[in-house]
């Protein structure tokens, strides 16, 4: 975990997951680099907000692997959800409610977040059943954002088609991405 810049309750928090999706923000607003997956984006920004200074919002940028041919660009995440736990089946074996999916925008694509890099064709296609797009940080992010009773975005950049070949497309992609995230953050949050 890493923070550069000051948290303010006047400015929104930016998480980002790695140094490479962060690469081109000027420095104007707070940006916290959690490290990859859910486990590392929960507990950097739980810490960060029990110990000090909380945001005006919280605002989730990275790259985003395309469950479905044709999306590209940048997307407000509308709905997100995990794709790693089977919560039907833990309801059912607890009897108690789990967390589902957390709508996040009227309107948007649907995030799933996972703590696997999908990177087979068989795994971007059982996943394009419920969702278009794939992380792995942003279900955490808006979690402990929502359970601190802060406003959360989540903004992905499609990095890669999340199939076979996406490691090498989101190696030579992440720098266009971060450069994209960085313009998308200077425009919509000054």
């Amino acid at each position: 975990m890493r923070l550069t810049g000051t948290v303010t309750p006047d400015r929104p928090l930016l998480v980002v997951a790695l140094p490479e999706e962060a690469a081109h923000f000027d420095g104007g607003l707070p940006v916290l680099l959690t490290g990859m997956g859910k486990l590392n984006a929960a507990a950097a920004l739980a810490g960060l907000l029990a110990g000090g200074e909380r945001p005006a919002a919280v605002v989730n940028l990275g790259t985003a692997g395309a469950l479905r041919s044709g999306l590209a660009g940048t997307h407000e995440i509308g709905r997100v959800l995990q794709h790693d736990l089977d919560t039907p089946l833990l309801e059912q074996l607890t009897g108690h409610r789990m967390d589902g999916p957390i709508d996040l925008a009227p309107a948007g694509p649907v995030l799933a977040t996972g703590d696997r890099f999908v990177s087979t064709d068989a795994d971007r296609d059982l996943l394009a059943r419920s969702a278009d797009l794939v992380d792995m940080e942003g279900y955490a992010v808006a979690t402990v954002a929502r359970r601190a009773q802060l406003p959360v975005r989540l903004i992905k950049h499609v990095s890669d088609e999340a199939g076979d070949g996406a490691v090498r497309s989101w190696q030579e992609s992440v720098d266009d991405c971060a450069r994209l995230l960085a313009d998308w953050a200077r425009t919509h949050l000054g």
